[in-house]
């Protein structure tokens, strides 16, 4: 946010203070990088951590990591940070006049007038092209599982136009890393990759939806749908029920990638995801002000810690 005069020339309203990108990068490249949202990282993490989910899940239940499984997970890393500024940068060429009318979003860098429609559509390409160079070391199935996202991450910028519920969207485009990254490294898609898809999925309804109440009174005068705007005061209610969709997937999801190998002590640690991921999402619920917009941003922000929680039992899980 930019409440101090000291604020870099261009800063977004919503950046995370003291990013590299508005105080390191250099001067030419910083509108480019705030379009794909490297000021505010919490994005490249909801959208790695599913592939993580999907690659550790995987190994700790089968055949272990090996150096092919550590490079699914840096081409993960590299190929989130990537695609999610494609996407970002997508979702700010088609959003370009809603963003002018939001107070939050009218300082990103084309309304705002930094960078131009040409260059944004030069610029997405670009990083497309580079994830896509990275996607074709892993294997057919999942490079096309990965060219068959592009469709989810091109029609989600235009679903607050249609339905009320556009985070639907967001979570299947935001967590096919889950399928994808199983597929990577077990050579074909299995259940457990499909129930720890569904579970991110409903975990993004959680997350999304409390994000979505920062902008809920622009968004009703300028005709854009959320989630947020449908629950209105019964916000908590419907999270309570998210919450515990997307704990029962991740539970089904751990049982279906162990299931037949009886009671193993990998298995067990596998399971302390289940409720490292319930708690922190009921930490989040309990401290939740839907009319406060810093505290629904900085909740938000908070669900990367939600999502290590998995990543960090499934890791724990291949030391056995």
């Amino acid at each position: 946010m930019t409440d101090s005069p000291q604020a870099p020339e261009g800063q977004v309203f919503d950046a995370v203070r003291g990013n590299w990108v508005d105080h390191r990068a250099p001067d030419w490249a910083r509108s480019y990088l705030r379009l794909s949202r490297a000021d505010r990282p919490v994005g490249t993490w909801l959208l790695l951590l599913p592939c993580w989910w999907g690659v550790l899940l995987s190994a700790a239940s089968g055949a272990g990591l090996g150096w092919h499984g550590l490079w699914i997970m840096l081409g993960c890393g590299l190929g989130a940070w990537l695609m999610r500024g494609a996407g970002c940068t997508w979702n700010d060429i088609t959003d370009r006049e809603f963003d002018a009318a939001v107070t939050r979003t009218r300082s990103r860098p084309i309304p705002s007038g930094q960078v131009s429609v040409r260059g944004a559509v030069a610029w997405m390409g670009l990083q497309a092209l580079l994830a896509f160079a990275i996607l074709l070391s892993f294997n057919l199935n999942a490079i096309l599982l990965g060219v068959a996202s592009l469709a989810l991450v091109a029609i989600y910028p235009f679903a607050k136009r249609f339905t009320w519920w556009p985070q639907v969207f967001l979570g299947l485009a935001f967590n096919w890393g889950a399928l994808l990254a199983w597929t990577a490294h077990d050579g074909r898609l299995g259940w457990p990759a499909v129930l720890l898809y569904l579970s991110g999925l409903v975990w993004t309804l959680f997350y999304d939806t409390i994000y979505a109440h920062q902008d809920k009174e622009d968004d009703a005068l300028i005709g854009v749908k959320s989630t947020a705007r449908l629950f209105g005061s019964n916000t908590h209610r419907w999270l309570t029920l998210f919450l515990w969709g997307s704990v029962a997937l991740m539970a089904l999801a751990i049982w279906a990638a162990f299931a037949g190998q009886g009671l193993t002590a990998a298995g067990a640690l596998a399971f302390l995801a289940v409720p490292g991921f319930a708690a922190h999402q009921l930490w989040q619920l309990r401290r939740l002000q839907t009319e406060d917009a810093d505290n629904c941003l900085s909740l938000f922000r908070s669900n990367r810690d939600t999502g290590l929680i998995p990543a960090a039992a499934f890791a724990l899980a291949l030391l056995l």
